[in-house]
């Protein structure tokens, strides 16, 4: 029988954990609060923490979390329904000019960055959201606080921190574009609302917790039908804001004169990280929360970013169980914000990023690959959980 890929850690009261860290580093933080996760009633089995794992805010970022008649909106987060989207172009490397940065400056033109929104709505946001806001009136009736003025604007628009657009190449020199965003304001929002809520449930019922961000909403209640359609809505915004992103990027790429018509290729790769479904795992139905973490049932795809001058991977899932069939989501971090701005210098982003067209100032700092594992050796803890497809490396990084 083969040797297993991960790390048991079964506490005290009966927690158990898998964490599939071997080779990586797993902060004493981001353990205590898998330990405190994996000791709620409801926890179907035990928790799965990924290579990517760090200590986030509520839950692990890089933890799967299943759960039997209850969710904890703090899992779920406030990015909700954050994730990838990669398309392959027939365009090979040659096709690109020597100077990058009239790209990515066609590339900002279309889409807004960081806190920026559109000043004009598109018609093709137009339309989509016209699909979206019955969904959002229904959510509003009950739960008015959670109305957001932007929300439309903020349609097709990249946000900030680790958000990104760019342009890679893969092994045979094709070149494809990559996306990163969630929900915006307008799931931040709804994330924000239902978290407090949860907490004040907690409190008007008088369940101790052993930490208050793992609020949660039982299956039955009022709150917890609210929370899974507004959740469900935000996960859809999420995943139409990534296809109009895409939609926007690719025709900016089209009106280039410095580069050749092109197509598509293979199919889009589209996938949430931030989010929570329903699906079935050692004989239950259960509600899945993948707080920095995706789906890899055998045969799906999915997207592993590595940071700004690091390689990126599709892959494919290769239904591993014991995970409740997911993957890393990423290379995870290792510098909190703070301490990457303190620890990073200019010097050594601009030679970490060196051949990629991108921010080369203070504020992407803690953005730089130093803030973030090694990608490879992610890979290598999850040989088990998903096989590589593709190997991407930037040429281009927009980040918000």
């Amino acid at each position: 029988m083969a040797k297993a890929n991960y790390e048991i850690i079964q506490n005290e009261s009966g927690g158990l954990i898998k964490s599939w860290t071997q080779g990586v580093a797993f902060e004493a933080q981001a353990r205590e609060q898998l330990i405190r996760l994996s000791q709620l009633p409801f926890i179907h089995k035990w928790v799965a923490a990924m290579p990517d794992v760090h200590a986030g805010k509520g839950a692990t970022v890089g933890s799967v979390i299943p759960t039997r008649g209850a969710i904890i909106p703090a899992a779920v987060g406030v990015d909700i329904g954050c994730g990838m989207m990669a398309v392959k172009t027939s365009m090979k490397a040659e096709d690109l000019p020597d100077s990058l940065s009239g790209i990515r400056s066609e590339i900002e033109r279309v889409v807004p960055v960081g806190h920026a929104s559109h000043q004009y709505v598109p018609k093709s946001v137009e339309t989509e959201w016209a699909k979206l806001v019955k969904g959002y009136e229904a959510i509003l009736e009950k739960h008015p606080s959670v109305e957001n003025s932007k929300k439309e604007r903020q349609l097709a628009t990249l946000g900030g921190g680790n958000h990104f657009i760019e342009i890679c190449l893969d092994e045979s020199a094709h070149v494809w574009i990559m996306l990163h965003t969630g929900s915006r304001g307008v799931g931040n929002l709804i994330g924000q609302y239902f978290i407090e809520l949860a907490k004040k449930d907690m409190e008007k019922w008088f369940i101790n917790l052993p930490d208050q961000d793992l609020a949660y909403f039982p299956e039955g209640t009022d709150h917890f039908t609210d929370y899974i359609q507004a959740v469900n809505w935000a996960q859809e915004f999420a995943r139409v804001n990534r296809e109009l992103m895409m939609t926007h990027v690719i025709g900016a790429l089209r009106q280039d004169d410095k580069l050749p018509q092109f197509v598509l290729l293979d199919k889009a790769v589209n996938c949430h990280h931030n989010y929570v479904a329903m699906e079935h795992h050692y004989g239950a139905n259960i509600y899945v929360t993948r707080k920095g973490a995706v789906r890899a049932r055998k045969g799906d795809l999915g997207i592993i970013p590595g940071s700004m001058g690091a390689r990126s991977f599709i892959v494919r899932g290769l239904g591993n169980e014991e995970s409740f069939q997911s993957c890393s989501h990423g290379a995870g971090r290792i510098m909190s914000r703070t301490k990457a701005k303190e620890m990073i210098s200019l010097e050594d982003h601009r030679k970490a990023t060196q051949g990629v067209e991108c921010r080369k100032d203070e504020g992407v700092l803690d953005e730089s690959p130093k803030a973030y594992k090694d990608i490879d050796s992610v890979m290598a803890a999850q040989a088990d959980l998903v096989e590589i497809v593709s190997t991407l490396k930037q040429v281009v990084c927009i980040k918000g």
